[in-house]
């Protein structure tokens, strides 16, 4: 099911052009992976996923797997939530993984530029 599109800003804070307008997924799979590797952070999230794709607070490129995070601050409780992007072998986008962040190592990928 679609439920975001990768806006011009994500694309141009990135500086991926390529990537504007294209879709982004969540499929059984996706959702199934987000239950059982962060089953509490999955139950108080899952509704905010379109919300933190369509305006993060943040974004980046993960080094690690090539993933770009989408992260929105809910300030209400104090916590980064991360939604991570990956491409699947068929070239489609999907939201793959939804979890709190540490505040103390986001705030320091945030100094460093590595979140913009």
């Amino acid at each position: 099911m679609k439920i975001a599109v990768i806006s011009n800003a994500v694309a141009k804070a990135l500086s991926l052009p390529q990537l504007q307008g294209i879709d982004i997924y969540l499929g059984e799979t996706n959702i199934l992976h987000m239950k059982t590797s962060h089953p509490d952070d999955y139950i108080k999230y899952k509704d905010e996923i379109p919300n933190i794709l369509n305006s993060p607070d943040y974004v980046g490129i993960n080094p690690k797997d090539n993933s770009i995070e989408y992260v929105k601050v809910f300030f209400e409780e104090n916590e980064y939530v991360k939604v991570a992007i990956r491409i699947s072998g068929k070239g489609k986008y999907y939201a793959r993984s939804l979890y709190v962040l540490n505040n103390r190592r986001t705030e320091s990928y945030i100094k460093k530029g590595t979140l913009k």
